[in-house]
């Protein structure tokens, strides 16, 4: 992005860059605009997150601006696209095998937290948590900027070609909007207005994608009645018309009152964070897992699982 800025936009471009290199994320004076870019990683179960669902909008995003008739910026997005697939690799197998290695564990009849791994409601609280804070970077679900983005050519639709009509005119996009007190109300938009509602369609779809094969996992190891779900993409939301009321993970309205009383058992508390840090312990020996990870299908470029990818210093 730094390079298509200073490239093609002149003393404009190279100012807005100089802006984009001096954030920092978390920072106070110049932190990320995007606030979910802000949020503290302090454990491996929140990269793993981040890396799934929060990069996960990256891709949807990058494949939206991979339509763009700016072709400089289209063809940039396709080289970051690669990148991002691996990103997604590393969140999804990383929950994965968090919650094998939970599952194993239950299956056995051992109590989670005594077993020193992470308790599926504790995953569940972060997937919550990164969740709903990831469907936020995809903006407010009726945007006119949306609609200007589409008409000047700068963005598409996910998988454009896809699509028969190209215009995107003429055409609207059912929505339940929360109105006074969050109730909800049906809405016709003008697609253009809802295209941000339309790509997060698309990446809703694939998260769930994901969920589903944890859930697998959950059942190959033997446990019954337990699975992870997706909350409702109106819950916890600070963009949008949902973010001007509460919703429960189901997305039924609750009050202030109710929020405040069952908050703590649909997002992390800092006791939740506490016991997941506190297993963070490094376990440095060739073919050795933390106990609370499963180990990989495989290791990297098919190496075995033992292999010494780095030598400690001093090592011959």
């Amino acid at each position: 992005m730094v390079y298509l800025l200073h490239r093609f936009f002149g003393r404009d471009g190279r100012e807005e860059a100089d802006e984009l290199l001096n954030r920092r994320s978390g920072n106070a004076d110049k932190p990320r605009i995007l606030n979910c870019f802000n949020e503290p990683i302090d454990d491996w179960l929140s990269f793993f997150m981040f890396t799934m669902f929060t990069d996960r909008d990256g891709k949807y995003q990058l494949a939206a601006l991979a339509e763009s008739g700016f072709d400089p910026l289209a063809r940039s997005t396709k080289f970051m696209l690669t990148e991002e697939a691996h990103h997604l690799f590393v969140g999804e197998t990383g929950v994965d095998r968090v919650v094998q290695r939970t599952a194993q564990r239950m299956a056995e009849g051992v109590e989670p937290v005594k077993a020193g791994v992470v308790p599926m409601e504790v995953i569940q609280k972060y997937v919550n948590h990164w969740y709903s804070l990831s469907l936020d970077l995809f903006g407010g679900e009726v945007s006119s900027n949306a609609a200007d983005f589409f008409a000047a050519g700068l963005k598409g639709r996910y998988r454009e070609d896809q699509y028969e009509d190209h215009k995107a005119l003429g055409q609207s996009y059912a929505m339940q909007v929360p109105g006074v007190g969050g109730k909800l109300t049906d809405e016709s938009v003008p697609l253009r207005n809802a295209l941000n509602e339309v790509l997060r369609d698309e990446y809703v779809k694939d998260c769930q994608r994901a969920v589903d094969r944890w859930n697998k996992s959950i059942a190959k190891a033997g446990v019954t009645g337990v699975e992870l779900r997706l909350p409702h993409r109106r819950f916890n939301r600070a963009v949008g018309p949902s973010s001007g009321a509460r919703f429960d993970v189901r997305g039924n309205v609750v009050s202030e009152a109710e929020w405040a009383e069952r908050k703590g058992s649909w997002l992390p508390t800092a006791a939740d964070r506490a016991y997941v840090q506190s297993l963070m312990v490094g376990v440095f020996a060739p073919g050795q897992m933390a106990d609370w990870i499963a180990p990989p299908g495989k290791g990297i470029n098919g190496q075995p699982l033992d292999f010494e990818y780095v030598k400690a210093p001093g090592a011959q």
